[in-house]
Order: structure tokens, then sequence, then C-alpha cells
């Protein structure tokens, strides 16, 4: 009998100290932010990342009346920023964006990761996403996808593409693309967008994919044209360009990019929560969706349970290409 009343009396004692917690992170949740908010990235200012970072930020500072502080760290594959983050505050006053390379393919490319992506970060929100077009010079000979495909297995390896840098989306994409049809081509990394594009419109690569942020300046200047665009559906911005879903031989080629926002893990789950549900109001907001219909970005509609679903589907999906073609980075 007394163990009967000692056992209950600890569980009675366990279940207040559970109320006490879950109330005390409620309030915590409820008073943050107390001070400003730091967001680190490893994009430099002015990148396509950044700049979208920087309009989510801006709607959050005027809701929390705190100041939401961009920290750019670029370089080093993402590791200068993820090594800020580990040592800054664990309570969700500092939070890291990170890109689909970062979170889904670093794991397979590198054997020593510095991160490990399921215990480091906890996914908020994902704040942007593009879908990629295949990008050929203004007069280029392929008006079609198909025809870089058939140029490619009629001469193996002699058609190249290039990307931004070894296992960036392009690199990737271009793999896949390999892949899916059975050819082999050659590719050339660059060391930015500007060197990449300026390659296309001289003809020094066959092509390459871009995203309408970062090639679309090129496009509209004549410089390079659009092709195909590596999706399910046409891109609104570029209704002329036809999409991979339309093309028999192409089916299910898809290339897309995303940045997103992510907490310790330690931070508690309320104030992860409250963060999550106003980045997803920011992005619901007409104001935003025009910022970024302007840099061809797409405001995705997912929550933290969605956005890590989608995580653990990419990082399966890439590992066969990746495999396939025994690529590594270190």
């Amino acid at each position: 009998m007394l163990k009967r009343r000692l056992a209950l009396k600890t569980l009675a004692g366990l279940g207040a100290a559970a109320s006490f917690d879950l109330a005390a992170n409620r309030s915590f949740a409820e008073s943050f932010p107390a001070k400003p908010v730091r967001v680190i990235t490893p994009f430099p200012p002015g990148a396509g990342p950044d700049a979208a970072l920087r309009i989510i930020s801006d709607r959050l500072s005027k809701k929390w009346q705190q100041p939401v502080v961009v920290d750019n760290r670029p370089g080093g594959n993402g590791f200068i920023a993820v090594a800020a983050f580990k040592q800054g505050s664990a309570d969700g006053y500092d939070l890291i964006e990170l890109d689909s390379s970062h979170i889904t393919t670093h794991p397979h490319l590198f054997s020593n990761l510095p991160y490990n992506v399921a215990k480091d970060f906890a996914p908020l929100s994902m704040i942007l996403r593009t879908s990629f077009f295949v990008a050929v010079a203004a007069d280029s000979a392929y008006k079609a996808l198909d025809d870089i495909v058939a140029a490619a297995k009629a001469a193996p390896s002699k058609i190249n593409y290039g990307s931004w840098f070894v296992g960036s989306p392009g690199h990737l994409g271009g793999l896949r693309l390999q892949e899916m049809t059975g050819t082999q081509m050659t590719h050339v990394p660059y060391r930015d967008f500007g060197q990449l594009y300026t390659a296309v419109a001289n003809k020094e690569l066959d092509w390459a994919l871009g995203s309408a942020a970062s090639a679309g300046s090129m496009e509209r200047s004549g410089k390079i044209r659009f092709i195909a665009f590596a999706a399910a559906q046409r891109d609104k911005l570029y209704p002329n360009v036809p999409c991979t879903a339309e093309s028999p031989t192409l089916r299910g080629y898809q290339v897309t990019g995303w940045a997103g926002v992510f907490a310790p893990r330690s931070a508690p789950q309320a104030v992860r929560d409250r963060i999550a549900a106003d980045i997803a109001e920011a992005l619901r907001s007409p104001a935003v969706a025009e910022r970024y219909a302007a840099l061809g970005f797409e405001a995705p509609d997912l929550s933290p349970q969605a956005f890590a679903d989608l995580i653990n589907r990419e990082t399966d999906a890439w590992a066969g290409v990746i495999r396939t073609a025994s690529l590594r980075l270190d």
C-alpha cells in the first residue's frame, strides 16, 4: 500500500513537472522575441536566397517589434555559416538559412560533414522554391532539350554543360538528366553565375540549368535562350517555354532548388512553432508574393512537418544519382 502511494506521488510529481515545463515553454514563446533575432546565412549579400531572407526578415521585424538581423557568412560549402550557428544560442534567437544542397545532397557528397542534418537542424519553413530552365546560347542550334539528348547519344561526352559549383543543383540536375536518358555529358564548373551564363552565351558551353533569378537577366537581354523548364508545369513568367512534363521522353525530369529557415533542435517547441507560424504568415502576404514574383521565386506553403517530409524524400532521391556518378567532394 505504501509503495502504491509513493508511486502515485511520483507520478503526480512528474505530471506537475511536465505541466510546469509546458507552461514555461508556452510563456517563453508568448514573450518571444524579447531581444534581436539573428538569422545566419551562407549566401553573400544580393544572392537570391539572401534577397528572399531579407524580405521575410523585414516582415518579422515589423511583427515582432524587434530587429531580425541577417548575418552573411558565405564560403566553405556553407560550413562557415553552420559553425557560427552551432556556436550561437540554442533558444531560438539564432536561426540559420540553408538551401537544398546543404540539407539533401551534402550528406551524400561529404564523408566528414561537420553537421548532422537530423540532429542539428529543426525545419521551420521553406522560404523560397524555384525550378530551373535549360539555357542555351541565343543562336544555338538546339531548339529543345530533346535535341541536346539526341546529340549526347550520338556523341558521348562531347556535349558539355556547366554549373556554379560541383555538387550544385545545376550539376546534379545534369547528372539526373544523364541517368534518365542513358547519356554521358561533360560537366564544367564555374565560380559564379555571371561566368557561367556568359560561357553559355559565348557557346563555350552547350547548355546550363538556371533559374529565373540567376539567368533571367541574361535571357531578357537576348544573350541566352530558355528551351525547357524542368518542372511539371510551365512557369507563369515564361509561358512560351515548354515544361519537361510535356515531353514523352523527359516526363518526370524536374530540377528544383529551395532555401529554408532552421532552428536549433534544442529550441523549445513552442518557440519553433511561433517562428514557423509567423514566417508562414509573411509568405502569404500579397506584398511578399509581388516581390517574389519579380525575383522569379515561389512562396511555398509547407508546415514544418511537411517541410521535414520533403527533406527526407529529396535526400533519398539524390542518393542514387550521386552514387551512380561516384561523386565525392572530400
